[in-house]
């Protein structure tokens, strides 16, 4: 049994998610983790929201509350949207929360005494509009490389070059417009990276079990030379910059930047799950404590990547404390809305809280997961989303579930039946899961969600392969104990595919398995892999015989034109 750390990118408090960032790093974060547990392993799910920076302010501006009410408010919408989704957080914390304030000042500390923070003077655009000093992507203007004349502060969405605010052309405010706007000197801290690049480089040679996105990003920035980052913000709500338990001097009206210490809330929500079910955190996060043999995997879409390759592990390494590194990191690509972004002004797309009152949560899980954004971007239609519901769920799925309960309620009095002898349409099945189960197994290992989610598609279709080889229905007529070994297999089929299913859609999994009297103490996949034809003949007898089931009530209600019609209309789709 493995120890397993995982985390999901934080989503950001600013208003509910869109279906991208549930794709890119929360859902296939969860469905691994069940995934895991399902195979026996020690698994430790930690998520938050991520509270602090000028997002939040403006946002809570714009609804007239306090910052610290606005956040409150959203923290709890968006826990709720993490419940909709069947998102199996073992803890859902927050970045503002005490916990976090306390290990961001300890890791800044530490840095600092070790050299590797320091007091810089920087420029940075104040807007006398707004009031504040600007973030470098709430400054916008012309791209001084390639004349694109709606360049953001940090980068140039028209040539990709990274920039700096400063060296815009024509500088204004992207949150008022005003071109009221003057380029000041201010003191922050700065995280000294540059001198942490070889060490981060070797170590990110020796972790080879990084996907080629992740990794490729790291090396990007590292071959283009890593700068140093400044760790401090002109703002009110944030952490405080302390020293020596008090306020740092000239940092009085500064707080950390929030790129500084999100990632530090993943330990800090641990040390909250710790003390809120009377667990031990250190065992999760210090070589030290007992974490030595716990492997972290983080996931995150492929804008994250840059932090928490390299940002975060400058602080983790460059404390010199013996904390957990991350073993894997899995990014990912956009998902995109036909082709096009998703965006809220537009009115084009699909948000978590929208999504829900649509359809139920399996049905965006189980499209979300089989179109994964891993080796590309990965356009999404409600057309394809139609399509896959009412193929892959309604008709490979439910349709062998319901064919095989309700025939077995019909004929054999809802009892599972004994009799008949084993054939050939017996050992086909077993060939065919006895290589089709170790595949999806290391799929899920692999972290590579849409084979493992085609891959469970293609055995829920071998089961209606069976189902039409072994033909029940027709053997009834002449040999009922022939149609018995058909019903009976195919039952044993259907208790398989609910415990195949629980990690991408955990809500038809549950409904299958209490319709087929699983319990719950055998809904694992603790297989036997050194003999998978034993373990797959086991499986297909695994039922008790005489045992009562019932056919669950419709598991898949298929998606109508005329839905996809209004919802094309109320969310802009089909379009660029």
């Amino acid at each position: 049994m493995a120890r397993i750390l995982i985390t999901s990118a934080l989503p950001y408090i600013n208003g509910v998610k869109h279906l991208g960032n549930l794709a890119g790093s929360m859902l296939p974060a969860d469905v691994y983790a069940r995934a895991m547990r399902l195979m026996g392993h020690e698994v430790l799910y930690i998520c938050a929201t991520d509270e602090h920076g000028t997002p939040a302010e403006l946002a809570a501006a714009k609804e007239g509350l306090k910052v610290e009410d606005y956040c409150d408010k959203m923290h709890e919408v968006q826990a709720q949207s993490g419940a909709d989704f069947k998102l199996s957080f073992d803890y859902f914390g927050r970045s503002s929360a005490p916990s976090n304030h306390k290990l961001t000042q300890h890791f800044a500390e530490v840095l600092e005494a070790n050299g590797l923070i320091d007091e810089r003077v920087s420029k940075q655009v104040y807007s006398h509009a707004d009031g504040r000093y600007l973030p470098d992507r709430y400054v916008e203007g012309t791209c001084p490389n390639c004349g694109y004349e709606a360049a953001r502060g940090d980068q140039c969405d028209n040539c990709d070059r990274l920039l700096d605010p400063v060296d815009l052309i024509d500088p204004y405010s992207a949150v008022s417009g005003s071109k009221d706007v003057e380029i000041r000197d201010t003191n922050h801290l700065y995280l000294k990276q540059s001198d942490m690049a070889d060490r981060l480089r070797a170590w990110i040679d020796s972790s080879t079990e990084w996907p080629s996105l992740a990794k490729s990003i790291s090396y990007k920035w590292l071959d283009e030379g890593l700068q140093d980052r400044a760790i401090t913000r002109d703002l009110d709500w944030g952490i405080p910059v302390m020293k020596d338990g008090k306020p740092r001097p000239g940092f009085e009206n500064k707080v950390f930047y929030v790129w500084f210490d999100a990632p530090i809330e993943y330990i800090a929500a641990t040390q909250d799950w710790a003390e809120a079910n009377n667990e031990n955190w250190e065992r999760w996060w210090r070589k030290d404590k007992g974490a030595e043999d716990v492997t972290y995997v983080e996931f995150m879409g492929k804008d994250n990547v840059a932090f928490h390759a390299l940002s975060f592990p400058t602080t983790i390494i460059g404390s010199g404390e013996p904390w957990t590194l991350v073993d894997k990191i899995k990014a990912f690509n956009w998902v995109t809305w036909y082709d096009g972004k998703f965006s809220t002004s537009n009115n084009r797309g699909i948000f978590m809280d929208q999504a829900i009152e649509l359809a139920p949560s399996d049905y965006w899980r189980w499209v979300l997961t089989a179109n994964a954004p891993e080796g590309s971007d990965a356009p999404f239609t409600l057309e394809d989303f139609q399509g896959r519901v009412n193929s892959d769920l309604a008709n490979v799925l439910g349709n062998f579930v319901n064919r095989i309960t309700k025939y077995t309620v019909g004929k054999f009095d809802g009892k599972l039946p004994d009799g008949g002898e084993w054939g050939e349409a017996e050992d086909w099945i077993v060939d065919e899961l006895a290589t089709r189960l170790p595949a999806l197994m290391e799929y899920y290992e692999k972290m590579q969600f849409r084979k493992a989610a085609a891959e469970t598609r293609a055995i829920w279709a071998a089961g209606n392969e069976y189902l039409t080889q072994a033909a029940p229905w027709t053997h009834y007529k002449t040999n009922v104990d022939q149609a018995a070994i058909g019903t009976r297999v195919g039952l044993n089929l259907v208790a398989l595919f609910g415990i195949l299913a629980q990690p991408i859609i955990p809500d038809a999994a549950a409904k299958i398995l209490d319709a087929i009297g699983v319990p719950e103490k055998n809904r694992t996949w603790k297989f036997d892999r050194e003999d998978w034809k034993a373990c797959v003949s086991d499986i297909l007898d695994a039922l008790p015989r005489g045992m009562e089931i019932k056919a669950p009530d419709v598991l898949f209600t298929k998606i109508e034109d005329d839905q996809v019609a209004a919802w094309v209309e109320r969310f802009g789709g089909g379009e660029g």
